[in-house]
């Protein structure tokens, strides 16, 4: 039986009136709106309820999903202890969901569990729900910090799994829109926080979901929103469905987006199998650029791709430019999935006898042992965009002032630890956080003294 229903809803616990103490009502009209939607939810009896939270608990390489008989929870966090919750979870779905995650290699599961108490992000969603509707078993589902084609993917083994249950099924995607609305709010303003909104709500008045992976991770990032990866896990469940959508409330008096939508179902639709397009679409814009690239990024791409395929590594030929065969420099290859980082490894001075040598070591490294990534798989490499970084010689600098966040990158030492950050990062706009970052890397507290040194690079893409 496919998805009854799915409800785009806010969690801010100041919304729960014990916990408001009066404050609520500066958001009567998403109040409004919730009781629609919990008035909605009770008409569809359904057997289970299904809740996406970023308050879950949360792993950047994983889903989690919340084990066990069921769970408890309260407000006492905020206040207000008597508000409390015990609930069961809907455990056959909950296992045919991992079972079929298991079978595509998809990394979704119950495994990890630290605090087996509700969060926020189901509780006030349940606050609303239970008021009206007490029948049916819930499951809880964490997001990630994967990509948001992932996001989508596990939208999509959950519609799999609801259609081969005898079950009725709510979605309710729960999740903040900007925390940047208003300079008086708690997180103060962005300019990319209205715009954020805006966005958002009109994908969710058109249920025009395929435009979800068009919202930039730096720019969310800015945003500072909560649901986005919420909402796409929701619109993944609706792949290859004809969807009704309605949009009920949009508030920013808090500072902080609350959007209320729901979604229905209307019928098969072959033209809405949005991930399958967008990953054609990458595929067919990187074989281009693929097609483009210089012979540094055309080494890289064939050395990682000798390595992935074959578990050989490329040899050097004589038919590469001569700077590439005689000149020695350190070099760094970076590689992005998706317009996130998928491994950067690289030498700050040369160790190899050329060039060339140095670009086939380090991509393969990138690929396959960056100690922060699983290793690239095959069925990648059509979605990996590679840029290679050849790197001059470092030189002492007497402060940060000798720095330029797109010009130079910096290394930071202190004793034997050292750190680096090549220049013109997305994110990386002061030259504060540019050391701060390469601090990170290195091992050094903040308040250790270290010796600056910078470089220029020359970039291939």
């Amino acid at each position: 039986m496919p998805i009854l229903a799915s409800f785009m809803v806010p969690h801010p616990p100041l919304i729960i009136p014990a916990v408001g103490q009066g404050g609520e009502k500066s958001v009567q009209e998403t109040i409004d709106s919730y009781e629609k939607v919990a008035d909605e939810i009770a008409e569809l009896k359904p057997e289970t309820i299904i809740i996406t939270s970023p308050h879950s608990i949360m792993y950047s390489d994983y889903f989690h999903i919340s084990p066990g008989h069921g769970a408890k929870g309260n407000f006492s966090q905020f206040r207000a202890p008597e508000v409390s919750f015990e609930e069961s979870y809907d455990e056959e779905l909950r296992d045919l969901i991992c079972e079929i995650a298991r079978s595509e290699d998809f990394p979704a599961g119950t495994l990890g569990e630290k605090k087996p108490l509700l969060d926020h992000g189901t509780m006030v969603p349940l606050w609303f729900i239970r008021n009206k509707y007490k029948s049916g078993k819930i499951l809880r589902i964490g997001l990630s910090g994967l990509g948001l084609p992932e996001h989508y993917h596990l939208g999509e083994i959950i519609q799999k799994a609801v259609n081969a249950c005898d079950r009725r099924v709510v979605f309710v995607a729960s999740g903040d829109l900007s925390h940047k609305l208003q300079a008086h709010g708690p997180y103060g303003f962005a300019s990319e926080g209205p715009v954020y909104d805006e966005r958002i709500m009109d994908v969710a008045k058109r249920a025009a979901f395929q435009e979800m992976f068009d919202f930039n991770e730096d720019f969310c990032e800015r945003a500072a929103e909560c649901g986005h990866r919420s909402f796409v896990i929701m619109a993944g469940a609706w792949d290859g469905m004809n969807v009704k959508s309605r949009v009920f409330s949009h508030q920013d008096v808090t500072g902080v987006g609350y959007g209320i939508a729901s979604f229905y179902p209307e019928g098969p639709d072959d033209s809405r199998h949005f991930l399958k397009k967008h990953m054609d679409h990458i595929k067919d814009e990187l074989k281009i650029k693929a097609e483009q690239s210089d012979e540094y990024v055309r080494l890289a791409r064939a050395s990682l791709e000798s390595y992935i395929l074959n578990r050989k590594k490329l040899e050097v030929t004589h038919d590469l430019p001569a700077e590439m065969l005689e000149r020695r420099a350190g070099a760094f290859v970076s590689i992005h999935k998706d317009g996130r980082l998928r491994g950067c490894i690289g030498t700050i001075l040369p160790t190899a006898p050329s060039v060339a040598e140095e670009i086939i070591r380090n991509a393969i490294s990138a690929s396959t042992r960056d100690p922060r990534f699983n290793p690239i798989t095959p069925d990648e490499l059509p979605y990996l965009d590679i840029n290679v970084d050849i790197l001059g010689d470092p030189e002492d600098i007497s402060g940060p002032e000798d720095l330029d966040v797109k010009r130079y990158g910096v290394i930071v030492s202190c004793g034997n630890r050292r750190g680096l950050l090549l220049p013109d990062l997305d994110g990386v706009d002061t030259v504060e956080q540019q050391i701060s970052i390469a601090r990170q890397k290195g091992g050094i507290d903040i308040d250790e003294p270290v010796k600056l040194q910078r470089f220029e690079v020359v970039r291939h893409i």
